[in-house]
């Protein structure tokens, strides 16, 4: 690794700023989840896990259960801080931070699920980001020239990236006008000098512009449906609510309160606004050709869609935007999209 003082990619900034930012929550989230475990309403919570399926074929007590959230949530505590401080050592190219945070990755991915998994995803997504170009070459101390610099002018021309010295003018006698034709510009250089004319860039991939509609049409609903649902709560709740109870009217008796949906409903929202403004976000710069936008939105694109996975098993709505994650990430991974980015 070279000691030459590199600039830092702006994506190895992003990424670390979501670690520390994430893994700092992951910690606060950790201390409210062991306070609230002798709470009435977790004991409620795991009472209706344990009688519901699939909890009731696990043949576990509901001490188990809490007991197997506290240690979860414990390692899940110590991870995070390890990774808020790998996370700073990232941003002095500490190669050996970036492999902590990949090492640290799966069991802060399940032990996060204790405490809410969307921000250790959103961890375990960034120390991935940390992987792909341009942040590799910076870590490796590699230095890219631009494509076109690197281009030699034929195969007698050397190493790639060298620049070959135009031959010197002519000294010999040339033709006079009228008495014999003047040699071209072409013709008085040899056939390995003549450079080709530049390269136009590639035209954009059909299928980057496909990816990119999806996910902003699929963000675009699933956004304005979350924050018309918040505010139908905020303006009408009794509305709601009368709804709720005439659809579902044993919600009350299983120990689902009227501020538990209310807190579910705005964390949901909160993570489906934030989430589906960084796919946008990453859905733009892909479209704009920049390599770690394709990469960041195919990490959400993955994310997502294992979640919307595993909840289709319990709403069949969410089997929706699973097509379209999916559709996302196998269109970013066309042959033709790598070469594009590339």
């Amino acid at each position: 690794m070279s000691d030459k003082p590199l600039e830092r990619p702006r994506q190895v900034t992003f990424a670390a700023a979501l670690i520390m930012g994430g893994s700092a929550l992951i910690v606060a989230s950790v201390f409210e989840r062991i306070a609230g475990l002798g709470t009435l309403e977790t004991q409620q919570t795991i009472d209706t896990f344990l009688s519901e399926p699939p909890g009731d074929g696990l043949g576990l007590s509901a001490t188990s259960v809490e007991t197997i959230l506290r240690v979860l949530s414990m390692v899940a505590g110590a991870t995070a801080t390890a990774t808020a401080i790998l996370g700073f050592h990232v941003l002095k190219r500490t190669r050996s931070a970036r492999l902590g945070l990949a090492v640290l990755a799966l069991p802060l991915f399940i032990s996060g699920m204790a405490v809410g998994g969307f921000l250790a995803s959103l961890v375990v997504a960034s120390s991935v980001m940390l992987w792909f170009q341009p942040a590799k070459d910076w870590f490796d101390g590699v230095v890219r020239r631009p494509a076109d610099a690197e281009r030699t002018v034929g195969p007698g021309a050397g190493r790639a990236g060298q620049h070959v010295a135009p031959p010197p003018p002519p000294t010999g006698p040339r033709a006079v006008q009228g008495f014999g034709s003047a040699p071209s510009a072409t013709a008085t250089l040899p056939a390995r000098h003549q450079a080709s004319a530049p390269e136009r860039p590639a035209a954009r991939p059909s299928a980057v512009l496909w990816a990119c509609l999806v996910t902003w049409s699929v963000c675009g609903l699933g956004m304005i449906f979350m924050a018309l649902s918040v505010l139908t709560l905020i303006a009408v709740p009794d509305l709601v609510f009368d709804e709720i109870d005439r659809q579902s009217p044993d919600l009350a008796a299983e120990g689902l309160s009227r501020s538990s949906i209310i807190t579910g409903t705005y964390v949901s929202a909160a993570v489906v606004l934030l989430w589906g403004a960084a796919a946008v976000t990453f859905a733009v710069l892909a479209f704009r050709r920049t390599a770690w936008g394709r990469t960041a939105l195919m990490i959400c694109a993955g994310v997502a869609g294992v979640v919307c996975l595993v909840g289709s098993l319990f709403s069949i709505v969410l089997a929706l935007p699973f097509v379209a994650c999916t559709a996302t990430f196998a269109l970013l991974m066309r042959p033709e999209v790598r070469a594009w980015f590339a």
